[in-house]
This record gives structure tokens, sequence and C-alpha cells, in this order.
């Protein structure tokens, strides 16, 4: 009964007269919420440059004013605002808060810990889950990475818990990049290593204190050969990996060399 009568006081009488208040609090922010939406959606579209975007950015930020408003109307409305109801409804949203917010807070203190193991730094070509690209800026909670299509992807800290993350450069200027022939088995293998260690020698993208190596494996249906050299500025790796694959291609063909013949079930080498 005791636990009764303390619920009882914790809610005002409900009647009829506050739910009409109710129902008009929650209309007028639905309506408030549409129309806060639809305006700035259209004065964003007639805008141009960077003023556009935010205006664009005010969008999610007014909608959240808007239900903070409506819940600060609400709550003395339905609760009484005693000092003992307001310590133990803050106690209860600070927990429901915690809760939510628990990956938030794994991400911070996973990013002080990449602050000192140094994983990434800007700059770095870096993998994490498939994400490919370099570091452009690492925050507390996130660390941005630039992809090779230009997409800024935010990863949070908390990947360093539990998955691996690959470093291509890290901190270095030396990146090694792997440029791949699949060959038919049918051709004299010794110069073929030897006219792909040339190509890598006469690039213009390549960095001559770091090693050249030709590697090759025999496949079933051929043999893949692989091209492992390093750019200049890890920022080159695409022309690096391009300019070996079109002018190996040229000097293999020249020889009159057949590319390998894939079954359609063949599974390449990454």
């Amino acid at each position: 009964m005791e636990d009764q009568g303390q619920y009882a006081k914790l809610f005002n009488d409900i009647d009829s007269q506050t739910l009409i208040t109710l129902g008009i609090i929650l209309v007028s922010t639905i309506l408030l919420i549409v129309v806060s939406q639809r305006g700035l959606n259209w004065v964003a579209n007639r805008l141009h440059g960077q003023v556009r975007f935010r205006v664009f950015a005010l969008v999610p930020l007014t909608r959240l004013l808007i239900l903070i408003a409506a819940l600060a109307i609400i709550v003395p409305i339905v609760i009484d605002p005693s000092l003992r109801n307001m310590v133990t409804l803050l106690g209860a949203i600070g927990l429901a808060i915690g809760f939510a917010l628990k990956d938030y807070v794994s991400s911070l203190i996973a990013g002080v810990v990449s602050a000192v193991e140094l994983p990434y730094r800007p700059g770095d070509w870096v993998n994490i889950e498939g994400t490919y690209g370099e570091v452009k800026h690492v925050g507390m909670r996130t660390v941005e990475v630039q992809t090779p299509d230009d997409d800024l992807v935010a990863v949070p800290h908390l990947k360093l818990w539990d998955t691996a993350i690959y470093n291509a450069n890290n901190g270095g200027t030396s990146l090694q990049c792997v440029a791949s022939f699949y060959l038919h088995p049918e051709h004299e293998a010794g110069w073929v290593r030897k006219a792909l260690r040339d190509v890598a020698l006469t690039s213009a993208y390549l960095k001559f204190d770091e090693p050249i190596i030709v590697v090759a494996e025999e496949k079933p249906w051929g043999t893949h050969y692989r091209i492992r050299a390093y750019p200049v500025d890890p920022r080159q790796q695409f022309l690096f990996v391009t300019d070996l694959t079109v002018r190996g291609k040229t000097v293999l063909s020249a020889a009159g060399i057949q590319p390998a013949l894939l079954p359609p079930d063949a599974a390449l080498d990454a």
C-alpha cells in the first residue's frame, strides 16, 4: 500500500481536461515539426553553396529542440514537480541515457587508447572492416577515413576492441603496392619475371630505395604474377598500380604471352 501511495504521489491526477491539453500539445508538436522541416527544406533548396548545407543541418536540430520543449511542457502536467519526484525522474532518465550511450562512452575511451597506442594517424592508409582509405582526422569518438572514391567515412574508435586494423604505411611514406598478372601456363617464367621487374624499374612513380619483388604462384588455370613495389608517395598508389598494369600488359602482349583463360568458378587471390 505504501508503494502504491508513493506511485500515486509521483503522477498527477489525469482527468479529461488534462488529456485534452496533452492532445493539443502533441498535435501542436507534430505540426511544428512538419512545418519547420518543410520550411527549412524549402529555404535550403533556394540557396547555394555552404549556406544551403548549413540550413539543411538545422532540420534535425530544430526537430530536437521542439521535442525537448514539448517534453518540458508535458512533464510538469503528468508528474508532480516536487524535489523528490524530480530527483527520481532525473535518476531514471540518467540511467536510461547511460545505458543507451554505453557504446558512445566506449568509443570515447577507445579514442583515448588510440591517442596513446597510435594504431592510425592522419596520413595513414588503413583498412577497417573493408573500409580502405586515408585517415583525414582522428577525433575523440571517430576516425575519418577518405576512400579512393572520395567518400568520407566516420569509423568509431569502438572498432579497436574487436576488429583488426590494417595500416598500410604506419606513419611513414613506404606503402607497398601490388599489381597482378594472370598468364597462360605456357611461357618462359624467368623472362616474364625479369620483364615485370623492368616494368617496375622504369615507372615514374617508383620509390628506388625500396625493394622490388616479383612473386610467381602456379595455379591450376595458369600462373599468377605479382609485382610488389613502393611508390614515391602513398597517395600515388593507384596511379602506380595502373601504370604497372598498363605497361606490363603491353610488354607481355608484345612478347606473345597469352593471358590465362579462367574457368567461370575460378577464385582469384585478393
